[in-house]
């Protein structure tokens, strides 16, 4: 990536990544398939990516503080979990070879892709089943849920926030908006523990994080303040759309 035209579809893509991550999550369909179109090789693209878009995730936080009131002992039963499944999702990504880490790219992409694609299904699916947090055990289950999520999380990202949403609205109460900002603390907490630990890798693109965080930090805001108001399910079709043909393109290569 040597031209202004590489970094401005960079920040494009990172500024739309920003804001289906708040509205919809997927947003790493966007922009890892955009770095590796670069020519930025898989494990440093997929970590350069983790710390782009974390400002992307506090921003859609930041414009959701209003459904986060009085969810502060939710947010920190289950941050715990988020940080250390982020910790090891980041490790096991740093210790993957990039050989098997690029033969495991379009599977990667295609399973977020149908993860992404099942949110609708799994929300109406939620609702009928009314389900709470019901006993000690079930809670235990969540946690422990969270933490196998934040895992993953940490080692790729994408279609994160649709496992954590499932999990939220499986095991806890609360209304979809207010499940969905805890999701997005929870994204952001998992995000951001991968991204500590990454820092100390030699893999990060700093000049390419510079440009995609700023647009991605823009984006995040934007999507969270559009949260209630749009559709979801239109960007997410449209995510899945793009994250299919993507991981398609990739496998038959």
């Amino acid at each position: 990536m040597t031209t202004e035209w590489d970094f401005l579809l960079l920040a494009l893509a990172a500024l739309v990544a920003g804001m289906v991550n708040a509205i919809a999550g997927g947003g790493t369909l966007i922009t890892f398939p955009t770095l590796a179109a670069l020519g930025v090789p898989p494990v440093a693209a997929s970590v350069t990516n983790a710390i782009a878009l974390c400002p992307g995730y506090l921003g859609g936080v930041l414009a959701q503080l209003k459904d986060l009131r009085g969810q502060l002992r939710l947010v920190s039963l289950l941050a715990p979990a988020a940080i250390v499944g982020g910790i090891a999702g980041g490790a096991l990504l740093l210790n993957t070879e990039e050989k098997l880490f690029r033969s495991m790219v379009p599977f990667l992409i295609l399973g977020a892709s149908l993860l992404t694609a099942m949110q609708d299904p799994l929300r109406a699916w939620l609702t009928k089943r009314g389900a709470g947090a019901k006993s000690a055990l079930l809670t235990g289950i969540g946690v422990a849920l969270v933490a196998i999520a934040a895992i993953y999380g940490g080692y790729f990202n994408a279609g994160l926030s649709v496992i954590v949403m499932g999990v939220l609205g499986a095991v806890f109460d609360g209304t979809f908006h207010r499940l969905n900002a805890v999701k997005a603390v929870i994204a952001l907490v998992t995000n951001f523990s991968a991204t500590v630990f990454f820092l100390f890798s030699s893999e990060v693109l700093w000049l390419t994080v510079l440009v995609m965080a700023a647009a991605a930090l823009v984006g995040g805001a934007l999507g969270g303040r559009l949260a209630s108001r749009v559709k979801p399910s239109t960007l997410r079709w449209c995510v899945v759309a793009i994250g299919t043909s993507i991981g398609i393109v990739y496998l038959v290569r």
